[in-house]
């Protein structure tokens, strides 16, 4: 499982032309899940996303998590994040997990972080999104299990 997580100063979901979703400051995070991945993975992954410190602290530094600053989460899942993309010119997606359970797994995902933060919102599983945000810093990181 991977997520490419964002510190933004906002975020926002369009689907079908209408505001699904919106978050203020805080962490965009796109997730990946794979054939191994399991509700486990994702609940450490999960855990790691809400303590991975991403935030500047009075002096600064990259000290603070999502919790310290009182940020926003919003969740969206990316297949395309588990491509292998090693050789040729086309990405090959075989690691995806196969689309009804990988749904299964997201959709525990975000119900499991509704339930450890205070403010959660998410994309639809699978549905042609068009996703704006606002990087700040920029500051992005890769994280896996």
């Amino acid at each position: 499982m991977i997520a490419l997580i964002q510190r933004v100063n906002r975020a926002r979901i369009n689907i079908d032309k209408h505001m699904h979703a919106e978050i203020n400051h805080g962490i965009l995070a796109f997730i990946g899940i794979e054939k191994t991945d399991t509700e486990k993975a994702a609940d450490k992954l999960l855990d790691k996303i809400l303590a991975y410190r991403v935030f500047a602290d009075s002096a600064g530094r990259i000290n603070l998590n999502l919790k310290d600053v009182t940020g926003d989460l919003m969740l969206v899942s990316q297949f395309t994040l588990v491509a292998d993309t090693n050789s040729g010119l086309r990405p090959s997606f075989s690691s995806a997990m196969e689309l009804g359970l990988a749904k299964e797994i997201y959709h525990k995902m975000v119900e499991s972080a509704k339930s450890k933060h205070a403010v959660v919102h998410s994309g639809i599983f699978a549905a042609d999104m068009t996703v704006e945000l606002e990087n700040d810093g920029p500051v992005t990181f890769i994280l896996s299990n």
